[in-house]
């Protein structure tokens, strides 16, 4: 699987920008992706989940101004980011291939994936 975000970049606060994801290769019945981010010195987060027949799932700060979404494909993925704040500024990851089982998943937990893009960057200057 291989796994190319795209649509980072910079933008002032109040912005807006879209990701955009392919992961090559990823078929699984059971779609899971998600959005991460990173910045230097701290750990990589979970941004925004999504997964077969499962709600999507946000981090409370993003909520209300982040939107994922699937496209037509089932391993393209979106990344919609209106509002943007400084503090969204990061190195943004797409990863595939979380695990739902009897309904219960941790889409925004790191280790639950296993295909990871090389990352695209946001910037958002005040």
């Amino acid at each position: 699987v291989q796994v190319v975000e795209s649509g980072g970049g910079s933008v002032q606060a109040g912005g807006s920008l879209r990701l955009s994801c392919v992961a090559n290769g990823y078929t699984a019945m059971n779609y899971c992706m998600g959005w991460f981010r990173e910045v230097p010195g701290k750990e990589r987060e979970g941004v925004a989940a999504i997964g077969m027949n499962k709600n999507p799932e946000y981090r409370d700060s993003v909520k209300g101004r982040f939107t994922i979404s699937q496209g037509s494909a089932k391993n393209t993925l979106y990344l919609q980011m209106d509002n943007l704040k400084p503090e969204d500024s990061a190195m943004y990851y797409c990863a595939a291939g979380c695990r739902i089982v009897s309904g219960t998943w941790f889409g925004l937990t790191r280790l639950e994936y296993n295909h990871w893009g090389q990352g695209t960057q946001v910037t958002v200057s005040s």
